[in-house]
């Protein structure tokens, strides 16, 4: 934390909150006096009466967990705790049980961090439009004495186990009943996927080869962002040496779910956005599935192909859940493999795209490449990033280039998108650094590689 130099000494917090969650280095931003504070504003700012918290396998976790739930009682809130969990464990319990939630966890990001992803009851998200602005504005206005005692009696803190009843809940979702055994590998990164993977896979016909289920917020093994291809290089390995048929991988707090074919190969979140919404669509004819700006046209077409409606959505999981409760999508996928389900509160949830990913693929006999190649349509650059002086300046010569092209779209819906008759590319400015993002597709390797090198050089002129 730092202090404003004005004769307030107000406390600044603007890196620790973020737009989205509470995220910083412990205990140098925070700890567990101001995850104190945050529990009472939560308190304050929702109106709970209780609320439920969890938190991941970080060592810092179980006492700012401990810490929010001081102040939320002290606010006059009954605080149920489920302990070590996955963020869409807490995500079920919030929707389950109709209360709001926090889920102490920094996902991805390396041990000395730490975070809380706030909710209102129902799963709602709590972000800068949301509640957090005031949350934090309330904290750091307590830091030097406190936060007033406002409430009349102290809230209760009581325990409950949640797993069980969430894995549950997850198969509810999704027939398994028919599948074929397959051997599957598992990466859980020394994440909660350790602790959630065990029980929903349990019972089904797998042959289930564990790799770094062992709970260890220092992530011993590799950074649990499997995002980055250097993070899924043993992944890939063990299916090819086990001759498996399929692996997965899961981030750190195991929201997310990354998808590798028999072949050691990636299946990119797209193929398997387009994937589930081909199966949600099966069971709700006709209905709305969401997708961000950067997921591959395929997604699209194959809403179209199975009788949805795509909707075209900004990036980011507050966008994306915004639409799909506007729109009453049932489905919802982001490049960055975050999967929404309408029947799972709009939350994102990896552990049930990996069980519709199983279940298309055990009840079939063909194996998952091929099944996935029907939605492998393009050659995609990924996330290209481009450290700029200027990023509004560059982005503006981008679209000067682009301009008066013939049969050229340009739109703004989330930084300038540029779209041909078979290709498109996208340049996003970051949120916190000067950088600008470049994602680009086309039908050939050697279309993309093209286009993605004139972009590029117009960029970094």
């Amino acid at each position: 934390m730092t202090r404003a130099t004005d004769a307030t000494h107000r406390t600044d917090l603007s890196g620790l909150v973020k737009a989205y969650d509470v995220r910083g280095v412990v205990p140098d931003q925070w700890d567990e006096t101001t995850a104190e504070l945050f529990g009472a504003a939560f308190v304050q700012v929702t109106g709970a009466d209780a609320i439920v918290t969890g938190h991941d396998m970080r060592p810092s976790s179980p006492g700012l967990a401990r810490a929010f739930a001081r102040g939320a009682t002290a606010q006059g809130a009954d605080v149920t705790e489920i302990g070590l969990c996955s963020t869409d464990q807490l995500y079920y319990a919030s929707g389950s049980l109709g209360l709001p939630g926090a889920m102490f966890t920094a996902s991805h990001n390396p041990a000395q961090y730490n975070g809380i992803k706030l909710c209102r009851a129902g799963a709602e998200p709590v972000g800068q439009d949301t509640g957090l602005v005031e949350i934090r504005t309330l904290v750091e206005g307590w830091t030097d004495n406190g936060a007033p005692a406002t409430a009349d009696r102290t809230g209760v803190v009581t325990t409950r186990d949640t797993l069980a009843d969430y894995a549950t809940y997850l198969h509810s979702l999704v027939d398994l009943s028919a599948i074929r055994p397959l051997k599957v590998v598992v990466d859980a990164g020394n994440g909660m996927g350790g602790h959630t993977v065990p029980t929903v896979l349990a019972g089904l016909p797998l042959d289930i080869v564990p790799m770094h289920f062992e709970l260890d917020g220092t992530f011993p093994n590799h950074e649990a962002n499997p995002l980055d291809p250097a993070n899924i290089v043993d992944l890939q390995a063990r299916v090819r040496a086990e001759g498996a048929d399929i692996g997965l991988a899961f981030d750190g707090d195991a929201d997310r779910c990354f998808v590798v074919d028999e072949h050691g190969d990636p299946v990119s979140p797209s193929a398997v956005t387009a994937l589930v919404a081909s199966r949600e669509l099966a069971r709700h004819p006709g209905a709305t599935v969401i997708h961000n700006l950067i997921t591959s046209r395929a997604v699209a077409e194959v809403i179209r192909e199975a009788g949805g409606t795509p909707v075209r959505t900004r990036v980011g999981h507050s966008f994306i859940k915004r639409e799909m409760a506007r729109a009453g999508a049932v489905f919802g996928g982001e490049h960055s493999a975050h999967y929404y389900f309408r029947d799972f509160w709009n939350a994102d949830t990896g552990m049930l795209a990996a069980l519709h990913v199983l279940a298309a693929l055990g009840t079939q006999s063909t194996p998952l490449s091929d099944l996935t190649s029907s939605f492998e349509r393009y050659a995609a650059s990924g996330e290209i990033n481009s450290a700029v002086g200027d990023p509004s300046s560059r982005t503006a010569a981008v679209r000067a280039a682009w301009t008066d092209r013939p049969d050229v779209t340009l739109d703004d819906l989330d930084g300038l998108t540029v779209s041909g008759t078979d290709w498109w590319f996208n340049v996003r400015p970051s949120n916190t650094e000067p950088l600008l993002r470049l994602n680009v597709e086309a039908p050939t390797e050697s279309a993309m590689r093209a286009l993605r090198d004139e972009v590029l050089a117009t960029i970094r002129a």
